[in-house]
């Protein structure tokens, strides 16, 4: 298998002032982007058009509050699966992708196999997810569980001056 290179688009200035202000805050209406970023209306439209169809902005989302939801247990789960060929790994992450407690799922190397982050509502609610989308899986061999007492940062943005 041959590994092929990762086309990167070219970012100006531009396009950074951009994209921080849209990290900051994706409602901003052209107007008021274009007016943070010292670009015309036009042209700032135009730019973010090109970031969305080249895939530099994968989605604009709306974070909310876990705790005035109610959803107030975060749980940082390591699971090792029994048998790690690429079939396998594909097929646990496929489960993933429709756990609508799972936030994240991260494949990684060394140690488990996957790190999980999920966010429910309680401990009953936790060892319910436990059960439906860990132990019910003949695959999964351990399930390690880490509870978030505090969380001292949370970030969505990524470093775009870097």
């Amino acid at each position: 298998m041959q590994n092929t290179p990762i086309s990167l688009p070219e970012l100006d200035d531009l396009d950074r002032r951009i994209l921080e202000q849209l990290q900051e805050d994706s409602s901003l209406t052209n107007q008021d982007l274009a007016a943070k970023v010292h670009a015309s209306p036009p042209t700032c439209l135009r730019r973010v058009r090109r970031l969305i169809e080249e895939g530099v902005i994968d989605r604009q989302v709306a974070i909310l509050s876990a705790q005035k939801l109610g959803s107030t247990l975060t749980a940082i789960v390591e699971i090792t699966l029994d048998v790690q060929a690429a079939e396998s790994l594909d097929a646990f992450e496929q489960s993933m992708l429709t756990e609508p407690a799972v936030l994240q799922c991260y494949r990684v190397s060394p140690g488990p196999d996957f790190v999980v982050i999920a966010q429910v509502k309680d401990m009953p609610a936790y060892h319910a997810l436990v059960h439906r989308a860990f132990t019910a899986q003949a695959n999964v061999r351990n399930v390690r569980t880490f509870f978030s007492v505090h969380r001292a940062k949370f970030e969505t943005r990524i470093d775009v001056r870097a």
